[in-house]
């Protein structure tokens, strides 16, 4: 079959098309900001201007039939226009990233989200840097420290000289060896030196665009301060076995370097055991004295059904606002079930990417795309667009992967997660849901026996859809609009054009606050004012009870994988959430939660906005949206992501 590609004419018909932004154009900066590539001056380095929707949609629809897609002609223009049209889309990573020459150069690592680590041994730690510093979450183990044996007296040591015994090559891989081997000083064999110097002069420094994967080179000194920070921890376990926090902490230190270090802040999870006391006081913010490296992770704990009956008290602490609370995962359930009540065992798994919506094996992913339900017009359509993003990200999962194990793992499992968004805003729509399953699961079967490829273990989810829900202006996922009028808060680096248009339109900006009280220079945090349709559902509209029993349902009739859920609640819920997941949790995959309005995030995401506050902004505002051109475009140099936290029920990763 010879592939079609979307050429230039095709697309000229949809160039004076205004998509249908959210949120009075909204939705267009966060598609700049965000997903718009940087469109070179010939083949010089010099940034001409980005990328606008009607090419981006053109880059990735030609960039999946580049990985073999096999879109029919009709099937890549249809995709086309419900991309366009925001009624589907592939994940933000496929948005970015599609089309590109990482496609051939990294394979599947460069279009898949997120990742889960099952952290047995040194280069477990070195893997988790790589996938980072592609721009993937990752998820990650403590509940078993002691796989990774004695800590043994080690020495590493900073030394800028061509004599080092490792001098750090500018590239990914470098910081990842060096990881490795820091940790082979400390948990290595008979046959691993103990001691070692290392020299970064070859690292590029601060502020070198980085061309091929986009955003800026960091310098070498977060990566020294990373490791003098992981061998303080390895230094105070010397003569017994790390505990959980402890792996806590060098995973979180390793997040942090790797915010400074790329093109987006990383995402990361932490799954621990419900029984390790210590694991579970790590984020006791309220006591003090806690590495602020922590605020990195969000931190989740294996509950089965059973344990939920009978938790113990100090989890429930930070519900109660002392603290964080923790997240749950049901590893049962998961390895069990797919969509519940369906009996699919997969015994691969045994953790969870960092929003929670896809249960993983080790060094697994999980590869997205999402629909946007309130924008579907029929049952028909659902299905159609069902399978046209199906046939991307059967392809993407098909493609080599960096890492053997990760290269077994996807190519055995196929494990896709096609997700829905806005749906409290498309109630009328949920009864779709079960028969767009079937006709995928039917689709997956045909496909899978037509291509020589295994028919995916897992294909739907519900993912938290925090920055891609933006871009229409739908509710993310499963959860109610936070409320009716609401400031959107959006982090910016200081230095990107986009900053000043958002200044010259009357929109509000001011520094970002560290969760010390400190001043981030580089980053600025911009406000803009937004209104959720009157017929939409509100958080204040549902209870907890509620918001668990549409996860529920929605579990039963189209996620096979999980649900991404953080249900809001207020403080005198608690009793009843405690009942009811005692009475309903093998029913469940995941679930955290989040204090509606009380939970005293300085610069939250999202905060509620009285009708005379929304108009008063709104006031001293003009509507975004018109195409940047000339002066106001982002160069590569101003292209970096700074994304939200999964625990506020967004999703950072590209």
């Amino acid at each position: 079959m010879t592939t079609y590609y979307i050429d230039d004419d095709f697309v000229k018909n949809y160039e004076d098309q205004t998509p249908p932004w959210g949120f009075n154009g909204l939705g267009y900066i966060v598609y700049k900001r965000t997903y718009a590539r940087p469109i070179f001056s010939g083949n010089t380095d010099e940034v001409e201007r980005t990328e606008e929707w009607a090419e981006t949609v053109q880059r990735v629809v030609n960039g999946a039939q580049q990985i073999n897609a096999q879109l029919t002609e009709g099937e890549a223009k249809r995709l086309y226009d419900y991309i366009f049209n925001l009624k589907g889309c592939v994940a933000g990573r496929m948005l970015w990233q599609l089309g590109t020459s990482n496609n051939s150069r990294l394979g599947g690592d460069s279009l898949v989200n997120c990742w889960f680590v099952d952290i047995q041994k040194p280069s477990d730690f070195s893997w988790s840097v790589e996938r980072l510093m592609l721009g993937g979450g990752v998820g990650f183990s403590c509940d078993k420290p002691e796989r990774l044996g004695v800590v043994r007296a080690g020495w590493v040591d900073h030394f800028d000289a061509d004599d080092a015994d490792y001098i750090v090559p500018d590239k990914r891989e470098g910081w990842g060896d060096l990881v490795r081997k820091v940790f082979e000083c400390y948990l290595g064999g008979e046959d691993s030196p103990k001691h070692m110097t290392y020299a970064t002069h070859l690292v590029r420094k601060a502020g070198v665009p980085i061309k091929t994967f986009g955003g800026t080179a960091s310098g070498p000194e977060i990566l020294i301060s990373g490791v003098e920070k992981i061998c303080k921890v390895l230094d105070g376990a010397v003569g017994r076995t790390l505990t959980s926090v402890e792996v806590l902490d060098c995973m979180n230190i390793i997040g942090s370097i790797v915010v400074a270090g790329n093109v987006r802040r990383s995402a990361e999870i932490a799954v621990g055991s419900l029984e390790d006391n210590d694991y579970l006081m790590a984020k006791r913010w309220d006591l003090g004295d806690i590495p602020i490296e922590r605020a990195m992770s969000n931190n989740t704990v294996f509950v089965s059904p059973d344990q939920m009956k009978d938790m113990p008290e100090v989890i429930w602490e930070g519900y109660k606002g002392n603290g964080e609370p923790y997240g749950f995962f049901n590893l049962e359930a998961s390895k069990q079930f797919g969509r519940m009540g369906e009996v699919n065992p997969d015994p691969s798994i045994v953790g969870v990417n960092p929003c929670a919506e896809i249960p993983l094996a080790n060094r697994e992913s999980c590869n997205l795309s999402e629909i946007y339900l309130p924008m579907i017009s029929s049952k028909e359509e659902l299905i159609d667009v069902t399978k046209l993003l199906y046939k991307v990200q059967k392809a993407t999962a098909a493609l080599p992967y960096l890492d053997a194990a990760s290269d077994e793992i996807t190519s055995k499992n196929m494990r896709l997660g096609l997700g829905v968004t806005g749906i409290t805003q498309s109630m009328d729509k949920v009864e779709w849901l079960d028969d767009a399953y079937k006709a995928l699961k039917a689709f997956d079967i045909e496909w899978s026996a037509e291509q020589g490829l295994p028919e995916s273990v897992r294909l739907t989810t519900i993912k938290p859809s925090g920055t891609l829900s933006l871009l229409p202006g739908v509710t993310p996922g499963v959860h109610p609009a936070f409320s009716q009028r609401f400031v959107k808060r959006m982090r910016m680096a200081s230095s990107d054009i986009l900053v000043n248009y958002c200044r010259s339109k009357g929109y509000h900006v001011e520094p970002l606050r560290n969760f010390d009280g400190s001043e981030d220079s580089r980053t600025v945090v911009v406000e803009f004012p937004c209104a959720f349709p009157e017929n939409t559902i509100l958080a204040e509209d549902m209870s907890a009870i509620e918001q668990m029993d549409l996860v529920r349902k929605l579990q039963r009739v189209w996620a096979d994988n999980a649900i991404s859920v953080t249900v809001y609640y207020r403080l005198e819920e608690l009793d009843g959430i405690k009942q009811y997941l005692a009475d309903h949790w093998h029913e469940m995959k995941s679930v955290s939660f989040l204090l509606h309005s009380e939970h005293g995030f300085d610069q939250a995401p999202m905060g509620e906005l009285t009708s005379e506050e929304y108009n008063s902004m709104l006031d001293k505002t003009s509507e975004l949206g018109e195409r940047l051109s000339g002066s106001t475009i982002m160069s590569e140099d101003d292209m970096s992501l700074m994304g939200e936290n999964c625990d506020t029920g967004a999703c950072p990763i590209r």
